[in-house]
């Protein structure tokens, strides 16, 4: 396992608002990153391919042909996003997509993880998205279905120490915060019940696939294989930063075997 090598997962719901691509928000973005990169190795999983679609061709992304051809459309239209937002941190950036068969196959795994090392060495920022226009549900049998689950699976092939996810949700509380506004964050989880993960997800995004419930599940697997999960929001990057630079762990959860 390589201790300075992470991934940070963004979802939807923070990269689009009012059904369009926050730029902003990827700028804050990609200027965290530059600034790990003098510490860490960093890989990106990004959703936003389909709401990206979505801003060049309005289509109704509840039938599937649709959905999968806005990614296609969305999937370029992000990169170039991302691409020109770094390119003012003097990073070059490589566009990784995984169906289920990648990671089901011992052989395209490690062809996987041959070309990802090229790329991490040469310090290019690898940004990972589900292949929506080919995945119609083969990634279901693995156990995921969406980009928190992706996320994880992508920490444990690509042997990274710890899953960072940025999300509208800024922490796991042990009450609904949405329902009870006294609800309180649990900082350091050890361990997760068959219960937990039992409970319906509910995404507050359009373009979103997941909720609390996809993220606890990532988190599951990264415990089982002895790997760590941060859980933060991803509009305030502050909390990460402070993390991940100065050892500061004011809020957000962090999912790890081994609390210290």
């Amino acid at each position: 396992m390589c201790k300075n090598r992470i991934v940070i997962k963004v979802g939807s719901a923070i990269l689009v608002e009012n059904q369009r691509i926050n730029l902003a928000r990827i700028e804050s973005l990609v200027q965290l990153i530059s600034e790990l990169n003098a510490t860490y190795e960093v890989i990106l999983v990004s959703s936003g391919a389909v709401a990206s679609g979505f801003t060049a061709l309005e289509l109704d992304k509840k039938i599937l042909a649709n959905k999968q051809a806005l990614a296609a459309i969305g999937q370029p239209l992000l990169m170039q996003t991302y691409a020109k937002a770094l390119e003012k941190y003097g990073i070059l950036s490589a566009q990784v997509l995984f169906s289920g068969y990648d990671l089901d196959s011992r052989k395209r795994t490690k062809n996987a993880r041959n070309a990802m090392e090229v790329l991490l060495k040469n310090k290019v920022l690898p940004i990972i998205n589900e292949n929506d226009v080919t995945t119609t549900g083969e990634l279901m049998f693995l156990g995921f279905g969406d980009n928190d689950q992706l996320s994880a699976y992508v920490t444990h092939f690509f042997d990274a120490s710890l899953l960072a996810i940025l999300s509208d949700i800024d922490g796991y509380y042990e009450e609904n915060p949405k329902e009870n506004p006294n609800a309180k964050m649990r900082k350091i989880v050890t361990s997760i019940s068959e219960k937990e993960l039992e409970a319906e997800a509910t995404p507050n995004n359009a373009f979103a696939t997941g909720g609390i419930v996809t993220k606890l599940k990532a988190a599951k697997f990264l415990l089982d294989n002895k790997r760590e999960m941060f859980l933060s929001s991803g509009k305030d990057l502050s909390v990460l930063r402070d993390f991940l630079l100065h050892n500061l762990h004011e809020k957000g959860t962090l999912f790890t075997a081994n609390p210290h």
